[in-house]
């Protein structure tokens, strides 16, 4: 079962790959990120210079997709159909206020109690209208056009689409700020910045000229080039990403990997091939060439828990510090 909800939320990540590679994609449709900030706060609702942290409603503010909230109170009936998000409001003590959840939501322990919405790109629309919630907060898995198809149907649907660490923590502000858990929120930042502190005071010692090549491959066949929060995390972690030379979710060319010959090579821990059965790492090691890539030559093939590189949320940091004691392990303790 673990290994299934692992694989799981891989899966959602290539989701997103298929969506954004510029290859050939199973996904119908082509989703285009909103440009400029993650979420746009009008002046009416701005309450951060508020000595008390505490929010004057009503609250405006626009998501994502620049769809314009008005909160006259804080929300009393909660859904967040992406894990992500479902881990930060928890992380904001907010357990009384969340009614359901995707079928993929599994942390903390309390969210898998939490009534099921179905699934993370499209959540069952009866069981969100049934929960009568008075916000339904989304993340990076679902597309534009099925939050619109959801906003058609009445349903109150916020939509966050983080690109780095800084929106991320962004994204967990505003929700503070919307459920006038301000204080909370700070709380849990500044936990976040302190981790991120941490490897990036661990690293600054490593020059240009000595930072490793990394090389992470999330599920088979794929990895993540430039503009994406998990691109952000190797370079914070003091590494160089191999794949930089292409732009968001990507499908390996495996000649080009051999070329770049990655110092260290990253998986997901569980992920496999969903035909087959066959662990990410077997692959990554049977491959024809790779055993001649120093990562794998100095048996520098290491597994990461997947749900902390892959999930924007809280515990992001948490898998910046896993990585970078993967990358360095003799630098960050």
């Amino acid at each position: 079962m673990k290994s299934w909800k692992l694989l799981s939320t891989w899966a959602l990540i290539l989701t997103i790959a298929l969506s954004l590679a510029a290859c050939g994609s199973k996904e119908e449709g082509t989703k285009t990120p909103t440009e400029g900030a993650q979420v746009e706060q009008s002046d009416q609702g701005s309450t951060q210079e508020s000595k008390d942290l505490k929010t004057t409603y009503p609250f405006t503010i626009k998501d994502a997709t620049g769809e314009e909230f008005t909160f006259d109170k804080a929300p009393e009936k909660i859904v967040s159909v992406s894990p992500a998000e479902t881990e930060s409001l928890f992380a904001l003590g907010l357990d009384q206020q969340i009614v359901g959840v995707s079928d993929y939501d599994d942390y903390p322990e309390a969210a898998k109690s939490k009534t099921k919405m179905g699934s993370i790109t499209k959540p069952n629309e009866e069981a969100v209208i049934a929960a009568n919630a008075d916000i339904v907060f989304t993340g990076i898995s679902m597309k534009e056009e099925s939050v619109k198809k959801l906003r058609d149907l009445g349903i109150k649907i916020f939509k966050v689409e983080p690109k780095t660490l800084e929106d991320i923590m962004k994204n967990i502000e505003v929700y503070g700020q919307i459920t006038d858990r301000q204080a909370e929120a700070q709380q849990v930042i500044t936990k976040m910045k302190a981790e991120r502190d941490q490897v990036v005071d661990a690293v600054k010692s490593v020059s240009d000229d000595q930072k490793k090549k990394v090389y992470i491959e999330f599920s088979p066949g794929w990895t993540v080039g430039k503009g994406e929060f998990m691109d952000e995390l190797i370079t914070l972690a003091g590494g160089v990403n191999v794949a930089s030379d292409v732009t968001g979710w990507a499908q390996i060319n495996e000649e080009n990997i051999i070329h770049t010959n990655p110092d260290v090579i990253l998986f997901a821990n569980d992920a496999m091939d969903y035909e087959t059965k066959k662990p990410i790492k077997d692959i990554i090691l049977g491959r024809s060439g790779w055993d001649q890539i120093t990562a794998i030559k100095n048996s520098q093939v290491i597994g990461l828990d997947g749900n902390l590189l892959s999930r924007p949320g809280p515990r992001l940091t948490e898998g910046l510090i896993s990585m970078a004691k993967a990358i360095y392990p003799d630098l960050v303790k």
